[in-house]
């Protein structure tokens, strides 16, 4: 995911690339490779890992060795996805940073068949839905950055829950492309950004540290 890179990343190509090289790394490459094609083809239902050795042309034994099922392939795949060097980009505003955000999920979402499929996958497998947390969560805290800039800009009052501020933007994103099956927007990209700069500045996004946070609520920024 490119959130920014939250969704277009789940393609994972360029994190298995950057693990140490060697056979087993070439072996990984090409089995998450086929799961990712397999997945988008034929579906969570028609996926297996005899199905995945064979797209790979990897013995069987070693896919059931290393991965042992699909929901083993699924996590791993979600995993590699979130080992790049992506960062949120900087624009110079709290809302040129949550509009170019959305054009980079709404563009992950819509020009990579895989990512809708392994969001999908992740409803069908625990351990998949265990690795999507793991990576949306990552993702959320690398875009902090983007409400502390904000702050240091004096954009935002302290105590702005960075997390907050990322996922109200969004949100709308995610929903006109996978709930509602809307396609890309560019309109509402930039008035889900302009709608929650605009919230944040006014602290409607300020939350006091402590039980009222919910664990993974995100970071809260201070002066």
């Amino acid at each position: 995911m490119t959130a920014g890179g939250a969704a277009s990343a789940m393609s994972g190509t360029a994190a298995v690339a950057r693990r140490p090289g060697g056979r087993s790394a070439r072996i990984r490459a090409q089995v998450l490779g086929a799961v990712r094609e397999l997945l988008v083809e034929q579906g969570f239902d028609a996926l297996s890992v005899d199905a995945v050795a064979e797209r790979a042309a990897v013995h069987r034994t070693t896919v059931y060795r290393r991965w042992r099922d699909v929901g083993g392939l699924l996590a791993d795949v979600l995993d590699a996805a979130g080992d790049d060097g992506w960062q949120p980009p900087d624009t110079g505003t709290l809302e040129g940073d949550l509009a170019a955000l959305n054009g980079e999920v709404e563009a992950g979402l819509t020009g990579e068949a895989v990512t809708a499929a392994l969001i999908a996958a992740s409803f069908r497998s625990t351990q998949a839905a265990e690795a999507l947390r793991r990576f949306w969560d990552e993702r959320y805290e690398r875009c902090a950055v983007v409400v502390e800039r904000a702050l240091a800009r004096g954009e935002v009052p302290g105590g702005t829950c960075a997390r907050r501020v990322v996922v109200a933007a969004t949100a709308p994103v995610y929903q006109q492309i996978l709930l509602l099956r809307g396609g890309a927007d560019p309109t509402l990209v930039r008035q889900a950004a302009a709608g929650v700069a605009l919230a944040a500045s006014r602290g409607l996004f300020v939350v006091d540290e402590g039980p009222g946070l919910g664990e993974g609520s995100g970071q809260v920024v201070h002066r």
